[in-house]
C-alpha cells in the first residue's frame, strides 16, 4: 500500500509574526539553505493560512515565467511568489484586493516568502476577524495577579460609572483620564467587555 505523505497545518497567522519567527534551516553547505520551519513559541511552522491586502503586483515577461504580489495585514508585509503554470493563480488579482492566502514558507537571498497553494479573494472584514481569531489562539493565560489586576480595573470602572449616574453616565475618555495607573488600550478593552457582558450600558455612543 503506497504511503502518504502527511500535509503541514496550516497556521493562522499575522505577517508581523512570521516575519519575527526564528527561522530554522536544513545543515547545508550551500549558500542559500532550504528553511525548515519557523518557530513561533513552541510551534514549529512551515505553512501558513494569512488574510492581507496586495499592495504591489509583478509579473516577468518572457519564458521565464515568474509572478509575484507583495501583501500587507497591518502587521508587516511580505511577498508570494509563484513560478511557471502557477501564475494563473494571480490573474484576476489587483492591487487593493483583500486575500486569503495558504502556501508554504520558503527563504531566498535571506527573504522570507510565501509560496502559496491557494490564494482566494475575501471580504476586507475578514482582516479584523482574522486578527481577533490569532489574538485569542496565541495569547497566553492570565496569572493570577495578572487576574486580580484585571478584577481591580473592572471594580474600578464599574465605581466610576456607579459615581456618574446622578449625571446619566459618563464619557469613556473621562474614565481613561482618571485611572491613571493602566493603560488606555486595556480600560477599552475592559469596557467593551462589560458592554457585552451587559453589565453596563450606554445611553448614547461613547457615554
Amino acid at each position: 500500500m503506497p504511503e502518504f505523505k502527511k500535509r503541514e497545518t496550516s497556521y493562522k497567522l499575522r505577517i508581523g509574526d512570521i516575519l519575527k519567527a526564528n527561522q530554522i534551516f536544513e545543515e547545508s553547505e550551500e549558500l542559500n539553505k532550504r528553511l525548515q520551519f519557523v518557530e513561533i513559541g513552541d510551534k514549529k511552522i512551515l505553512r501558513v493560512n494569512i488574510i492581507a491586502n496586495v499592495i504591489d503586483k509583478f509579473e516577468s515577461e518572457g519564458e521565464r515565467k515568474f509572478a509575484s504580489i507583495t501583501i500587507d495585514d497591518g502587521s508587516g508585509q511580505i511577498r508570494a511568489r509563484l513560478f511557471g503554470e502557477e501564475i494563473a493563480k494571480l490573474q484576476d488579482t489587483s492591487q487593493g484586493d483583500t486575500l486569503i492566502i495558504i502556501g508554504l514558507l520558503r527563504s531566498y537571498n535571506q527573504e522570507i516568502y510565501i509560496l502559496p497553494e491557494l490564494i482566494k479573494k475575501a471580504d476586507p472584514k475578514y482582516l479584523l476577524v482574522r486578527k481577533l481569531e490569532i489574538e485569542k489562539t496565541f495569547s497566553k493565560p492570565l496569572t493570577s495577579e495578572q487576574k486580580n489586576k484585571v478584577k481591580a480595573l473592572r471594580d474600578e470602572i464599574i465605581d466610576k460609572i456607579k459615581q456618574a449616574e446622578p449625571k446619566e453616565g459618563i464619557d469613556k475618555e473621562e474614565i481613561i483620564l482618571n485611572l491613571k495607573n493602566s493603560r488606555p488600550e486595556i480600560i477599552t478593552q475592559e469596557i467593551q467587555k462589560l458592554l457585552e457582558e451587559g453589565i453596563i450600558y450606554e445611553p448614547r455612543p461613547g457615554r
